[in-house]
């Protein structure tokens, strides 16, 4: 079944809220923020029903058509859509490792394709489906968790060639769409989100000596908190969980 977390009672309903990848360590962290927050939560990805696989779209659609059906029912609006999936390292979907590459020497194009799949395709493809679903009047937010080493002006190091780029590829698709999804409603919001490091099997292998990793549940916290004080006029910009603008 899909996973719906109704509201705490000690809050009125605020709407409902849509978080893809709503499974996964910061994903869950959101639902249950959000919820706490007064909001009836809706959670889709791979292993919901029904299901969203980025590499079906006809299964982005089916989801769309599942929230479109849910709020028909309901009446209330589409007040967040959060979507908090994300591919660094792992599995492709070929069945072949990929991890970051340190130097050109290590791209190859089966990582590539997926991480631009997991990080920049798939959430195209959300945005093809749901930001339709969002009001036509009044203030709502779409946020999509990025990263900052997908800023190129913020790109000192060098390395992990597929999964700056990919994110760099969301960053723009995040500002292309939110020029877009004004025209429907000038009070809507459309961001790319930056969660700092997170503990969760995305980070892990990768969290150095001294680096602040943040729980799932702090993370989520501020990042509800950002989406909530974003202005007028923040829509297709890029911040970090402190509400800070990230560079291009």
């Amino acid at each position: 079944m899909t996973t719906v977390s109704s509201p705490d009672r000690a809050h009125d309903t605020q709407g409902l809220a849509v978080v893809i990848g709503g499974t996964g360590g910061i994903g869950a962290a959101l639902v249950a923020g959000l919820q706490a927050q007064g909001f009836e939560v809706l959670s889709l990805g791979r292993s919901t029903h029904p299901a969203l696989d980025y590499a079906e779209e006809t299964t982005v659609a089916a989801c769309a058509g599942h929230v479109a059906d849910h709020l028909a029912r309901t009446g209330g609006p589409l007040q967040r859509l959060i979507v908090a999936t994300g591919f660094l390292h792992g599995a492709t979907a070929s069945g072949q490792r990929a991890e970051p590459e340190r130097s050109w020497q290590h791209l190859s194009a089966d990582a590539l394709q997926h991480n631009f799949l997991i990080n920049a395709i798939g959430p195209a493809l959300v945005m093809r489906h749901f930001l339709p679903l969002l009001p036509r009047q009044g203030r709502c937010v779409a946020a999509f968790l990025s990263a900052r080493v997908g800023s190129i002006g913020d790109n000192a190091l060098g390395g992990w060639y597929a999964y700056r780029a990919s994110k760099a590829a969301l960053n723009q698709l995040v500002h292309t769409s939110a020029i877009e999804l004004a025209r429907r409603n000038k009070e809507a919001l459309c961001v790319a989100l930056h969660p700092g490091t997170v503990d969760t099997g995305l980070s892990q292998p990768f969290a150095k000596t001294g680096l602040q990793v943040r729980p799932a549940e702090e993370a989520a916290s501020d990042l509800l908190a950002v989406i909530d004080a974003l202005p007028a006029g923040s829509s297709g910009q890029f911040f970090d969980h402190k509400g800070l603008p990230v560079p291009w």
